[in-house]
Formats: C-alpha cells, structure tokens, sequence
C-alpha cells in the first residue's frame, strides 16, 4: 500500500444533463444476470473502459485515452463516455487496472474529478497512477490498493482475480471477473513470454485452472491479431543491441517507448557494459524511470546516470542517451533534436540513433520524416528494417489459439482492436472449436447480459468518444471538427459592414487568412466587395432588415463568386456593426 491511501469524501462533481440529446433506448435490466457494456476498445485501439454490473454492484476494468487522429483538428485526446458509470455512480464499487499505459490509465483524472471510487492495480502500475493523480491534486482523495497477481479480491457481488501476463510493460496482468450470473476471464493485454525480462512468466497455469472450473465468457487482445506464429521474447533484443554498442564510435541515442522499462533495463546493461554513461531524456521517460527505480523495476548502477547539463564532461564514446519520441511526435525530445529545436543536444555526424520501437498505426509518415531529417544531420539511423530492435507486447495468432484454448470458454468477445482485427480474432476462435454463435463482434456501447447459459446484446448505451481540448472537455463536437476542417481546407472570408438603419454606410473591408494573400488578389478582393454590395443593395430594395438574413444574402453570394473564380469554398463570416 503506497502511502496516502485513505478517502476524503468529497461532493461529486455534479453530471451535466445530456437530457438535450437523444437518447438510445436501453434494455431493462435483468437481476439475475451480469451486464457487460464495453465503453471504448472496440473497433479502434485505445480508451479502453468496460462496466461490469450485477444488481447493486458496478466494477470498472482499465480507464483509458486514445490519441487524436488527423481529423480532429487541435484536440489533445480522446476520452471514452463516462454518462452511463455516472447515472448509476451510487453503485460503482471500484476501478481495476490490468496494466500502466496510456490506453488502459490515461482517462482514470478525468474520470476520479467527478466520482471518488478506489482503484485496484499492481505495484508499478499504482506507481505511474500515483504520478498523475498528484499531477491533479487528487493524490490524497483517492484510495489506491495494491494487489498483487494471484491476489483476489472482494468488491459487493464480484470477486476480481489478478493474473500475470507478460507485455511490454511491467506489472501487466489479467483478470478473472466472477459474480453470482457469470465468470469473465479479461486478458488485458498480454503475449506470452516464456524468457521475459525479469523472469515473470505468464501464468498459463492459473489461466488453464479457471478454464477447467467453468468460463462463460474470454475477453482477449486483438491488436496483433493479424501477425501469425508467436511474438518473440523482450530478451531477444538485448544481444542486437550490445552489437550496435560494441561497434558505435560516437554517441549513441536511443529512443523507445517510455513505459517499456524492461526495454530501457537492457539499453543501461548495454551501456554499463561498453563503460557509457547514460542520459534520461524527455519528460515521460523521466518520469517513468523514475517511478521505476524507486519502485525496483529498473537496476541502474551507481554513477551511470548523468545529468543532461553534464553532457560536456564527458567524450562522445562515452555517451548513450534514452530518449522519447519513437513515433515521431514533432515536440518530444527526438522530434526536437531532429527539428535542431532541442536545447542541449545537437544532432550530429558520427551519432548513432537507435529506433527501438515500431509506428503505432497512423504514425508511420511522422516517423519517416524524423528518420529523414536525422540522416540528413548526417546520423547513422537504426530501425526496424535494418535490425531486430523491438518486439510487440501483444500476443500473436498461436499465443492467442493457445489461451482460447486454456480457458475454454463458452463464449467469445475480441476486444482491444480495430473492426478488421476483431473479426480476425473471432475467426480464430473458430479455428480451435468455438462456435460461431458463440462469438461477438461487439461495439461499444453494447449491453450485454450473460449468465451461465446464454450471452445476448440486449440494448445499447452512450458511448460517443469525448474529446478535450486544453481545458474543455466534451465541449468539442462534430460541428466545431468540421468548421476547423473547412478552416484547414480552404481558410476564412471576413466581410466587415456598418450599417444604419437597415443599409450599410461603410464598407464593404474585407479580411481573408488561409484563402488567399490579400496584396496579391486585388483584383478578386475589389471584385468580392461588389458582390457584398449589390448584396447589400438587394436587401435594401426587398425591404430586408433583419441581421441574420442580411449575413445569409451576403453568405451565399460570396460563396458562388468565390467558387466560381477560384473552385474553393473558404467559411464566410459577414460582420454586421450598427451605428
């Protein structure tokens, strides 16, 4: 139990009313069986959030965010919807985490500002909660527990067991959820590492001992569905890398996934090993080094790690820095020393830049473009195509056949994958004997109900993605994304009027940003003001006076001039001023 574990009751914040928006019929519930609504984690990778409710009891597996794709225009991330946990918070009895990245904990702040539950999750994990929830002043109001694997626990009508998986974090682990209806084994994410980093191995034992005692419905890990055979063991990457040490004349960078310590414990070896000093470097691997040593996750000799200040003290071969910024994010440190951005380190010729990690789907270009601009820096640039430098973390199609295949399940629901990846998984399932009627390809929101007999989607509930924009959270819906896409497309058109009395005394001045450059358009801005003006003087004859059907005449006259001379539909804003 790490310290300040104890509850301060504080008022929830109270739930905006969504009563405005429509909503989707739900099924009335049945006592007698668990309900199962996935929140997010189906048909995308990320936000994973699923409820468990059995009468009076609701329990909550992982509370996740998922990154912004390229058409969410300045939003920072993505939230699953909490309406449905917080019309029934009364009965939410506690959150249980299986594992510390982002996708699985990254949602838990916003979720812990409007309801005080404890949260269930394992040493290293509580760890990297306990650095958010300070972040967000609500270290002191929220009561964590650490469990440990093959610990269970009691929570109202539920009994959760912890079970070790192997993933490319530590501390991962599965779930066995069991109530009075139903049990649910939930895989978390995991692949099965019999050589893992650390020595702790699967626990296909325990998973093989629930099976044999009865499993009415797997909940597994489909991200890496599509790759056949196994994934290879974390430790077959240490020897690629004491080879790229042995033979590196100048600096080394390395960058990875921050949160994979196992990953980070073998690039230390390697340079302790080759008598290199090493350098933590971007906020998020600080961070998580940090909770690592102090926690015993990370072994790091004493006088290996330096202070980036430091650097100078030392010569180039006697250098290996970590680093974030392994899918090309333009702010994170590797993004910045490729940009010639970052304040301290300065790519080189003679550096060797390792890329120990692979692109998320959807990263690839950002990636390619850091990776290009480093070579151009004249660095000698290591990844996936050149080298065995990374493995996944998740299982892939024997590793996922093998646990379908232990646990034995009476039903299926692939989850934590895209659409394509989900109904790989259930043709998987197929494979080793589950029949197809016993199969779920679900969405998220589905309500489920199971009992020992039967699993049926009965309804569905809100479970939109919510997206925060700095401070504002949910305030950003599809019409503003789509403004911003019209605004990133073809910019803005400001029309400026004074009008008295109904007819315009000043003007038309027109602004334009992102549609064309002013000086260098005369010729279509004068002809622009024209149109304004006869639009204006077409109101005038039709006795027109009312403001908004003003700007709607001026709107649709610029929009065909504009078109028609440039083929381009910028957003037009007329600006009425009365005088």
């Amino acid at each position: 139990m790490t310290e300040n574990n104890n509850i301060i009751t504080t008022e929830t914040q109270r739930v905006e009313s969504r009563s405005k928006q429509k909503r989707r019929p739900q099924a009335k519930k049945n006592k007698d069986k668990l309900r199962l609504i996935p929140l997010g984690g189906l048909g995308e990778i990320g936000k994973n959030l699923t409820v468990f409710e059995y009468k009076d009891d609701i329990v909550l597996v992982d509370c996740g965010l998922k990154f912004p794709d390229d058409s969410m225009f300045g939003i920072d991330i993505v939230l699953p919807d909490f309406t449905y946990i917080l019309e029934n918070k009364d009965k939410v009895r506690g959150v249980f985490i299986t594992h510390g990245h982002e996708d699985h904990i990254g949602g838990l702040v916003y979720l812990l500002k409007k309801i005080n539950i404890p949260i269930y999750a394992t040493k290293f994990t509580m760890g990297l909660i306990d650095k958010k929830l300070k972040e967000h002043g609500l270290l002191t109001k929220t009561e964590r527990i650490i469990v440990k694997p093959k610990e269970r626990i009691d929570v109202g009508e539920f009994n959760v067991e912890f079970i070790r998986v192997n993933h490319s974090i530590a501390d991962a682990v599965g779930l066995c959820i069991k109530c009075p209806a139903a049990t649910v084994v939930h895989t978390g994410d995991f692949k099965i590492d019999y050589h893992p980093i650390g020595g702790e191995v699967i626990d296909l034992q325990r998973f093989a001992k629930i099976g044999s005692q009865g499993v009415d419905l797997l909940m597994s890990d489909s991200t890496n569905v599509e790759g056949a055979g196994f994934t290879p063991s974390e430790s077959t990457v240490g020897p690629t890398l004491y080879n790229l040490f042995r033979g590196a004349p100048g600096r080394i960078i390395v960058t990875s996934f921050a949160s994979n310590v196992h990953r980070i414990q073998q690039i230390i070896d390697a340079a302790v090993e080759y008598n290199r000093k090493v350098i933590i470097c971007g906020r998020s691997m600080e961070n998580v080094t940090e909770v690592a040593m102090d926690l015993g996750y990370l072994n790091v000799p004493p006088n290996v790690l330096i202070e980036l200040k430091d650097i100078k003290k030392y010569k180039e071969k006697e250098l290996a820095i970590i680093t974030t910024g392994s899918q090309g994010e333009p702010m994170a440190a590797l993004g910045r020393m490729a940009l010639g951005e970052h304040r301290h380190l300065k790519i080189q010729k003679g550096d060797m830049v390792i890329i120990s990690a692979s692109p998320v789907p959807g990263n690839e270009k950002m990636v390619s473009e850091v990776i290009n601009k480093l070579v151009e820096l004249g660095s000698d640039v290591v990844y996936g195509r050149f080298a065995e430098i990374h493995v996944s973390g998740h299982a892939k199609q024997e590793e996922l056949k093998l646990m379908i295949t232990l646990v034995k399940p009476k039903h299926f629901l692939p989850i934590h994958g895209e659409s394509r990846m989900l109904m790989k998984h259930a043709e998987l399932a197929h494979n080793v004997g589950m029949k197809k009627d016993n199969t779920f390809i679900g969405e998220n929101g589905n309500i489920f109900e199971i009992d020992k007999r039967s699993v049926q989607v009965v309804g569905k509930t809100q479970a939109e993605a919510i997206l925060v924009d700095g401070l504002g959270v949910g305030d950003i819906g599809n019409i503003v994304l789509n403004d911003r896409k019209r605004l990133s497309e073809d910019g803005l058109f400001i029309v400026v009027c004074t009008m008295h009395k109904g007819k315009a005394i000043s003007g038309p001045d027109i602004i334009s940003r992102g549609f064309v450059y002013v000086r260098e358009s005369e010729d279509l801005i004068n002809d622009a003001r024209e149109e304004v003006k006869k639009a204006l003087l077409s109101c005038e004859n039709k006795g027109i006076v009312d403001w908004n059907s003003i700007k709607n005449v001026i709107r649709e006259a610029l929009f065909k001039f504009l078109y028609e001379k440039t083929q381009r539909k910028p957003m037009i804003l007329p600006i009425l001023m009365e005088v």
